[in-house]
């Protein structure tokens, strides 16, 4: 059995890295990753058991992070009082949109990674689950706007579901995209503007 070298495991995650990034999870070759880490094939099945293994060490993490933190978000709202939640509406979510502007910002990389190369992966419906969660959290506040007695017929399912695919993907955008945290944070400041505004249109009476 061949001896672990301290930093092989190093070099296999940096090969890796770079050639997830270039050829998305589909395109990657598991024996180019070998070869850019300079390893062998046997000091590679000691540290992982295939390349989705591989893939996963280095996305998990930060989509642990990412959707534990967003489903956070979305529990404190709906724990709120019914008629406490107006008044709060947005407020969470703000809170969690400039944590995460700042979170892939500061792990540019993977979160790119998790974003645009996991198709073939168990990640791949990563950003379609949290639209979901979206939708569900936005039909259970007009619920509770009309049990307020608030007069709300214009929104349905599909629609809540465009809307929220929007709103992420243009959020996503600024890591897909490499734009500066600084210039990413105004972006994403107007651009929640610009989806708070479209929202208060749609659910008044």
């Amino acid at each position: 059995m061949e001896e672990k070298i301290p930093d092989t495991l190093e070099r296999i995650l940096q090969a890796a890295m770079e050639e997830f990034s270039e050829k998305g999870f589909l395109g990657a070759s598991l024996r180019q990753i070998v070869k850019r880490a300079g390893v062998t094939t046997g000091a590679f099945y000691g540290y992982f058991s295939s390349k989705e293994t591989l893939f996963s060490s280095i996305v998990e993490p930060h989509a642990d992070i990412l959707m534990s933190k967003y489903m956070e978000a979305h529990g404190s709202f709906s724990k709120l009082p019914a008629e406490k939640q107006p008044e709060h509406m947005g407020v969470e979510s703000n809170f969690y949109i400039h944590w995460m502007v700042d979170y892939i910002c500061k792990h540019r990389e993977p979160v790119k990674l998790l974003l645009c190369g996991a198709e073939g992966t168990g990640y791949e419906n990563f950003v379609h689950n949290m639209v979901e969660i979206e939708v569900e959290s936005t039909l259970k506040y007009v619920e509770t706007l009309r049990c307020l007695g608030h007069d709300i017929s214009n929104l349905n399912r599909s629609l809540c579901h465009i809307i929220a695919s929007g709103m992420l993907g243009g959020i996503f955008e600024i890591v897909i995209h490499d734009i500066p945290r600084e210039q990413a944070m105004r972006d994403v400041e107007q651009l929640q503007a610009f989806y708070t505004a479209g929202w208060l249109k749609l659910m008044s009476p």
